[in-house]
């Protein structure tokens, strides 16, 4: 199902047939969260992309669950996973639409795509009920807090670490 086609460029949902892009990519989003903060991420290795790709496949089709695909001339090129949540009481929130990943191919990043995932995925969960959206970004990302800035998003929490010696009991 086309969700938003535009460009050269069509965002649709995804398919069980998409699973192993999916899994590179979250491997490669793990990756590069890892990159950032070694400490505060876990690592991704060879087995990240069949396990990325169950988790998301297993997700696929139910009704409180988004996965969109950004495709171009038959290749994805990009993807959006989000969820409609209820209270999160540790997160001091009510009901919302939150969107978990956000990846766009290295090679065709800074083209429009992570807006247009974006639009669409805000889009769909508002059609599915939600009156907020959030999400969380690294705080390392330059990149992606000026994207979700630019898309309407603001900043509402920070989330700090501390990392213990690991012979403190």
């Amino acid at each position: 199902m086309t969700i938003v086609q535009a460009s050269g460029t069509r965002i649709r949902v995804a398919t069980s047939e998409d699973a192993a892009v999916l899994g590179a990519y979250g491997a490669q989003l793990m990756a590069l969260h890892h990159q950032w903060d070694p400490k505060r991420f876990i690592s991704s290795n060879d087995k990240t992309p069949q396990s990325y790709a169950r988790y998301l496949s297993s997700q696929l089709g139910k009704d409180d669950v988004l996965v969109i695909v950004a495709e171009e001339d038959d290749a994805i090129v990009g993807y959006c996973y989000g969820a409609i949540e209820g209270y999160d009481y540790m997160a001091l929130r009510g009901p919302a639409g939150v969107l978990h990943d956000l990846f766009v191919d290295p090679q065709k990043r800074r083209c429009g795509l992570g807006r247009a995932l974006i639009e669409a995925a805000v889009d769909a969960l508002a059609q599915r009920g939600a009156t907020q959206i959030v999400l969380s970004t690294a705080y390392q990302n330059e990149v992606g807090k000026r994207l979700f800035a630019a898309a309407g998003f603001q900043p509402t929490m920070v989330e700090m670490t501390r990392q213990l010696d690991p012979r403190t009991p």
